[in-house]
């Protein structure tokens, strides 16, 4: 496990970071970012996603199942001199705005969908839906199941943490590997739960359809954006061939992005 999954606050200055730098102007393409545009993420850990929309002028909103978490963005959106709208709980029993105005022009979902179990995922899109705004963008943006460290083994402690590819292992051999690798009983139940709710990049567009969302545009990552600040690594597109290779690019991708609207 690296330093920065303990310490939050290095963890919410990283994402901060990375969001200024590849979120903002990715979602500067398709809609206006800037003063009055409100905006939420779902998902919003420590809330170092939203700081750069709040320093461009919107009105950010986070929620987050973790009340831990939450607290944690109020603390280091003070720590900047900002002001966000934190609060805890299950997003799919969230209320829903109850008119135009209180809807959002802009929804983030980074790295949480590969963590909604399966029987979960369309309850969850769909009631992504009645917070966004007519003309709303919805941006989604996950690991890619196949890719080398998809299974997030990184959170782990031991050996097996810097092995890729070990999630895609048959489930004992797996379970033996993190076992010999001295990993704790949560963290072993967090990691095949994961694996559970994998998310593929076939499943996730499958999914979108019959969620009646309109695809705009999508980027795969050979090297994500966020490795830049983890790892000192300069981010790469996965350029075609690989990239338009169904089932193949998913061993490539280490980041997914998505641009969606609802479908007219």
């Amino acid at each position: 496990m690296q330093n920065r999954h303990l310490d939050r606050k290095q963890y919410f200055e990283e994402e901060s970071a990375t969001s200024k730098n590849y979120y903002l102007p990715y979602l500067r393409r398709f809609t206006n970012v800037g003063k009055g545009v409100r905006v939420i993420e779902v998902g919003c850990g420590e809330g170092g996603n939203l700081l750069p929309f709040y320093n461009d002028g919107c009105h950010v909103s986070g929620i987050d199942f973790s009340e831990g978490r939450i607290e944690q963005a109020n603390t280091f959106f003070r720590a900047h001199g900002a002001d966000g709208d934190f609060r805890s709980g299950d997003f799919l029993k969230a209320e829903s705005p109850k008119s135009e105005s209180e809807k959002y022009d802009i929804v983030l979902m980074h790295d949480v969908i590969e963590h909604i179990p399966q029987n979960l995922k369309k309850p969850f899109l769909t009631h992504i839906q009645e917070f966004m705004k007519k003309d709303a963008v919805f941006f989604c943006a996950f690991p890619a199941w196949r890719m080398p460290f998809g299974g997030h083994q990184q959170i782990g402690r031991g050996f097996a943490s810097k092995l890729p590819f070990i999630h895609l292992l048959p489930k004992p051999v797996y379970r033996w590997l993190l076992n010999l690798s001295g990993e704790n009983d949560g963290t072993i139940k967090e990691l095949f739960s994961i694996r559970e709710s994998q998310m593929r990049v076939e499943c996730f567009e499958h999914l979108v359809k019959e969620c009646h969302f309109a695809m705009k545009d999508r980027v795969f990552w050979f090297i994500n954006p966020h490795y830049l600040q983890k790892f000192g690594l300069k981010p790469r597109v996965l350029r075609a061939p690989i990239s338009k290779i169904p089932y193949v690019r998913n061993f490539f991708t280490t980041s997914c992005f998505y641009m969606l609207k609802k479908a007219a």
